[in-house]
């Protein structure tokens, strides 16, 4: 009696023993299994932030430089040749009379050439330097918001920045290598504002300015990234409220 005794224990022990083990060690690995949430680095260590933000830049700067070339080049009887001498911080420099050309009818968008000395949509004439260097600090501005402000799964804040990039740089060149900014879009021509209104420069026009594809890519540029900041702040609200305890009644 006292050996059965003991050794049923003992057996009971020994089977359960492996047992354990067993399942210690059919457990251990599905517990390292899971996936591990890996953070978003910063997007200046990301090549992927960085390709964005590049091959967006070079195709807006270059849509926007081609586009000013053509519109020179074609939208006129003959092709206006601008010389930097002739040009620069000279506000009084015409170019040759041409009548608008209609890109979208009706009356919907003209291609018109005009010279602007001062930033987006005419503002500050005949202040080319003073927006020169604010055209650099705003690109040292949007390079260290890349670099530091996004991470490197913020595509649409780096798109929204690669936008404000190359319209800001694209009008620099203008200002650097022909004395202005070429414009020549003009939205609305001939329409006139209803009862006798006219907007402070004295044009009754609905949309008086000429601009071209780099104003557009900035104010674009702005959008998308005010429209990330905005998204941004909804999915970190929605976090915050999966993360939050739930409240008892008292």
């Amino acid at each position: 009696m006292t050996s059965a005794d003991s050794d049923t224990p003992a057996s009971t022990t020994d089977s359960a023993a492996p047992a354990v083990s067993e399942a210690r060690t059919v457990s251990a690995p599905a517990a390292s299994d899971a996936p591990a949430a890996f953070p978003a680095l910063p997007a200046w260590r990301s090549p992927a932030a960085w390709c964005v933000l590049f091959l967006v830049f070079i195709a807006a700067v270059s849509l926007d430089l081609w586009s000013k070339e053509w519109a020179f080049r074609t939208v006129a009887s003959q092709p206006v040749v601008l010389n930097y001498e002739q040009v620069s911080g000279n506000p009084s420099y015409s170019l040759p009379w041409h009548p608008g050309v209609t890109a979208i009818a009706p009356d919907l968008l003209d291609f018109h050439l005009v010279l602007n000395h001062g930033a987006v949509f005419g503002i500050g004439q005949g202040r080319g330097p003073l927006f020169i260097v604010f055209t650099v600090l705003a690109v040292c501005t949007a390079l260290w918001v890349f670099g530091n402000n996004t991470s490197s799964r913020s595509h649409l804040s780096h798109v929204g920045l690669a936008l404000v990039l190359a319209g800001g740089i694209g009008n620099m060149y203008d200002r650097l290598a022909v004395g202005a900014v070429r414009d020549f879009l003009h939205l609305f021509p001939h329409r006139e504002l209803p009862w006798g209104l006219h907007w402070p420069g004295g044009s009754n026009e609905w949309f008086p300015w000429v601009f071209n594809i780099a104003d557009s890519e900035l104010i674009a540029g702005m959008l998308i990234l005010m429209l990330a900041i905005h998204l941004n702040e909804r999915r970190q609200a929605r976090s915050a409220a999966i993360a939050a305890p739930p409240t008892t009644p008292a």
